[in-house]
């Protein structure tokens, strides 16, 4: 059955019904009213051609919205039919030729008579069918003729059927009241399919379980258009997806042709009004509706009902975002243009909210005016909340446009800098000249200063930063506001991130006073002062517990947003130089899971090249690795600028340090920015180049760079190990050139010092011990380990038990040596030091055997004394002895700290043995292999 016919058998036999009734000797009039497409036209079709096969005379004809003002249009077309003959047809037009009226003027009675005359007499022939479709769209004279037929046909065999559209206009009102007041008048109603109708026509094309899963979305799709239903099927077909286990209806052209086709058979003001609902997204206030349409409310009710009743809308929404899409694509896009203005205007009016007002700003493609400004930039901020940054760009790029010169046109510019930024800082390079500018005449706010600065320096235009920044602070800006502390706090900030610019800006190293860049007001300069007082702090002479505490309050006080993103990252590097790498973990894991779930790339890029560097300072090489290529996967070489020392430089030496050479060498030869020896992470760079020349036997190369290192720390005034333990590299690299009286010098310099933590304390006994003799150096081993297991950098601690193993078999104790050795070889395979694990066990084997010459036998059995641990106690023990600290033993039994370290006490006491060292002679991983 064809499509259009599905829910309309019932129809189809009444008219047939009111056929076999006319032909006994009965005139019939049917009025078939539906709305747009709802299949009016199919069943008339269909009946007539029935008509015909019965041996009825048809004249048909088609209402036309365009021949509206013919006189005599549809009249003229029921003679054109082929089912009249020529004489008849001749007969009757020359009635209307002769006397028929002049387009003005009243019909003429007498030749609507002469017609009928000749219909009738037809009639007493054959049965008579005269079938009108779209009748509303019939003119004038043509409607009064049919009425006239219509008072004439109760004795005849005529019958009058008539389509029209539910919508009843004014002016016709009188043609239907007279019509359907004609004794022997049936009207007949279409409605759209229902489900069960809907269902009719899916399951032929699908089968059954297909075709019942898909009715709930075409019904809220269509609404049971069965125009448009058959368009989806069309699109379906386009689509050529065959199978029908995932198959979906996907609305497409001919469906965007069909929802056009509802509104075009419409009345004139149906597709206007349509397009009023598709601008401004509903249907449901007429009042804003005609006031966008300048059309009487009346004339817009009328106009969403017929949109209601065609299932074009559904609750004053369009019920399938694709027929929305049509209306506005089909649109002129100068009409459309003013659309969007005019909403624009009238939903500010309104009350309506930014974004809502934003978004016909931004569709109407045009300048707009000053008071969209601020406007626009409300919405900007509503969509970066929503992550919809593309809009919010727009947004600001409308807001510049609609902005004269001057602060409120720098503001945003700041902050369309800032977006961009956080997607791709290259991106925002050509914006940064007039950034520039807007910063040097001192355009920008409080709030924008700072932040436009680390843009600048993050491009790598440190001496155009320095510049403006000089200008602000030596300007007249009146002492105390909130100008001067955001440029103060930019000033120290530069300062810090690259000292040579120290001298260069005046009041860059002076102390923030109070009230100046204190937190107490928490602007962006607040966050810059502070952190850089948290790294100069710990890259001084300052205790590293003020350094802590600084950098604590920055990363307490400030969100993660656009203008502290760097304060914060920086203030993370404050913790990793003061040695607090258990700190710096914890806020940078707080601070990535913050962003994880946000377009912000630029962000998670810099915070996971603080992720790696922390890794690489704990002796986690693989984790080091993975955040480093993490970091420079999220964005560009261009859009790192000097800011690609942090993780380029944490690959080298992880790379390095897990015996990739041939990786680490490809990561030299990258190009990297010019001037990037001038700032602090240009330093990490240098160290790394060094620590790669060193494993790779360039032992020159290697001592250039770090004498390098103590040189640019020397001339800045901020020689501290934390940042580049560069004497001791120095010493590694003097040893592995021979000169061990120049390294040891170089090694008990640093200690002199007294500078930096546990783990550099540490390494450089350690140093002192590889470069003193046999006996001597035993002792200063032995501290070595003791410090360093009390640290977090568990490589250094496995280097260290290494060379103490080796020292134990030197000396012939083998037992001893052994356990060391394999507790040195298991903390460095959990590093992925692989280069160090064949050093330490040269066959790989886990259970490599260091055993002393000549000898023989089996590994004498565990002491008895393990039996009296406890079994937390042995859990404890065996992770001790595998050279985790206390605070990893912590979150991997989940307890406290000072449990373990009660723990450990009574585990000595049990053993028998004074410090952590000893537990491996007195423990195997035999013994206690069920543990832990």
């Amino acid at each position: 059955m064809p499509v259009h016919l599905i829910e309309r058998e019932s129809h189809l036999a009444e008219l047939n019904d009111l056929l076999h009734r006319t032909a006994q000797g009965g005139g019939r009039l049917a009025l078939v009213s539906g709305a747009v497409a709802s299949g009016k036209s199919e069943l008339l079709n269909r009946f007539t051609e029935q008509a015909i096969d019965s041996g009825a005379l048809v004249l048909e004809a088609t209402g036309s919205r365009a021949e509206r003002d013919l006189p005599f249009g549809i009249l003229r077309k029921i003679l054109d039919s082929a089912g009249l003959s020529p004489d008849d047809r001749t007969r009757a037009l020359e009635f209307l030729d002769t006397d028929g009226p002049k387009n003005t003027g009243p019909a003429p009675v007498g030749v609507m008579s002469h017609v009928c005359s000749v219909l009738l007499q037809l009639a007493k022939e054959r049965t008579l069918v005269v079938a009108v479709d779209d009748i509303q769209c019939a003119d004038e004279y043509s409607l009064q003729f049919v009425l006239h037929l219509a008072r004439r046909v109760r004795q005849a065999k005529i019958l009058v059927v008539l389509t029209e559209s539910t919508r009843m206009s004014r002016e016709h009102q009188i043609f239907y009241a007279e019509l359907l007041r004609q004794p022997r008048c049936s009207r007949i109603r279409l409605h759209m399919l229902s489900e069960a109708g809907t269902a009719r026509l899916l399951s032929e094309q699908f089968r059954t379980a297909t075709a019942a899963r898909l009715v709930p979305y075409c019904q809220g799709a269509t609404g049971g258009n069965p125009l448009l239903l058959r368009a989806l099927l069309e699109d379906r077909r386009a689509d050529g997806e065959c199978d029908e286990v995932f198959q979906r209806l996907r609305p497409a052209e001919a469906f965007a042709q069909a929802v056009l086709g509802c509104l075009h058979r419409g009345e004139p003001d149906v597709l206007l009004i349509a397009r009023g609902a598709a601008v401004l997204g509903d249907a449901h206030s007429t009042r804003l509706l005609g006031r966008l349409l300048d059309l009487a409310v009346p004339t817009v009710e009328q106009g969403v009902q017929d949109l209601l009743q065609c299932g074009v809308l559904h609750d004053g929404e369009f019920r399938e975002s694709a027929a929305r899409t049509a209306v506005l694509e089909a649109a002129p896009q100068e009409s459309l243009s003013a659309l969007h203005r005019r909403a624009a205007l009238l939903l500010h009016g309104e009350g309506s909210t930014a974004l809502e007002v934003a978004r016909h700003l931004v569709a109407a493609r045009g300048d707009a005016d000053r008071w969209t400004v601020p406007v626009l930039r409300e919405a900007a901020e509503y969509a970066v909340v929503e992550d919809d940054l593309e809009f919010a760009l727009r947004c600001l790029e409308l807001a510049h446009d609609a902005c004269g010169e001057g602060p409120p046109r720098a503001a945003v510019k700041a902050r369309f800098v800032g977006i961009v930024w956080r997607l791709s800082p290259a991106a925002a390079e050509g914006h940064l000249a007039q950034l520039a500018t807007e910063l040097t005449v001192g355009r920008l706010s409080a709030r924008d200063l700072p932040t436009a600065v680390s843009y600048l320096s993050w491009s790598g235009r440190l001496d155009t930063a320095a510049d403006a920044v000089t200008g602000l602070v030596r300007s007249e800006t009146p002492t105390g506001t909130a100008e001067e502390t955001a440029a103060l706090g930019a000033a120290r900030w530069l300062s810090v991130l690259s000292p040579p610019l120290r001298a260069r800006i005046p009041s860059a190293g002076a102390p923030t006073a109070p009230g100046r860049g204190d937190g107490r007001s928490g602007t962006a300069g607040d966050a810059y002062a502070q952190t850089a007082g948290a790294l100069a702090t710990a890259l001084g002479d300052g205790p590293a517990d003020k350094a802590v505490e600084e950098a604590e309050r920055v990363l307490q006080r400030y969100h993660l947003s656009d203008n502290t993103l760097q304060p914060l990252a920086f203030a993370l590097m404050s913790l990793i130089y003061a040695g607090r790498l258990d700190l710096a973990l914890s806020w940078c894991e707080r601070l990535l899971s913050e962003c994880a779930a946000r377009r912000v790339p630029a962000w998670q890029g810099l915070l996971s090249g603080v992720r790696g560097e922390i890794d690489l300072r704990r002796g986690d090489l693989p984790g080091a690795a993975n955040h480093a290529r993490a970091a420079m996967s999220l964005m560009s070489v261009q859009s790192w600028g000097p800011g690609i020392a942090l993780p380029l430089s944490t690959l080298i030496q992880a790379e390095t340090g897990m015996g990739r050479h041939d990786e680490a060498m490809n990561l030299l030869e990258q190009p990297v920015p010019e001037g990037l020896l001038q700032t602090l992470p240009g330093l990490h760079y240098l160290r790394a180049r060094g620590r790669c020349h060193l494993a790779t036997g360039r032992f020159h190369a290697a001592l250039g760079d770090f004498v390098a290192c103590g040189e640019l720390l020397a001339a800045w005034k901020m020689d501290n190990p934390e940042l580049v333990p560069w004497r001791l590299d120095a010493a590694e690299a003097w040893l592995a050139l021979g000169e061990k009286e120049r390294a040891r010098a170089l090694a008990q310099e640093e200690l002199r010092r007294g500078s930096g933590g546990k783990a550099l304390r540490g390494t450089l006994l350690l140093m002192l011990a590889r470069t003193g003799d046999l006996k001597h150096g035993l002792p200063i081993l032995k501290e070595a380990v003791e410090v360093l297991e009390g640290g977090e950098d568990r490589l250094q601690l496995a280097v260290a038990l290494g060379e103490l193993g080796r020292r134990y078999r030197a000396l012939g104790e083998f037992n001893r040596a052994r356990m060391l050795v394999r507790k040195a070889w298991h903390v460095a395979k959990a590093c992925g030091a692989e280069p160090l694990c064949r050093q330490l066990i040269p066959s790989h084997g886990e259970g490599g055997e260091l055993a002393a010459p000549a000898q023989t036998g089996e590994e004498p059995d565990p002491p008895r004394e393990t039996e009296a641990l406890t079994e937390a106690e042995a859990r404890v023990a065996l992770l001790a002895a595998h050279g985790n600290t206390n605070r990893e033993i912590a979150s991997k039994l989940f307890v406290t700290v000072s449990t373990v370290e009660q723990h450990l006490t009574r585990i000595y006491r049990k053993l028998k043995v004074k410090r952590r060292r000893d537990l491996p002679a007195r423990l195997s991983d035999s013994s206690l292999s069920g543990i832990a």
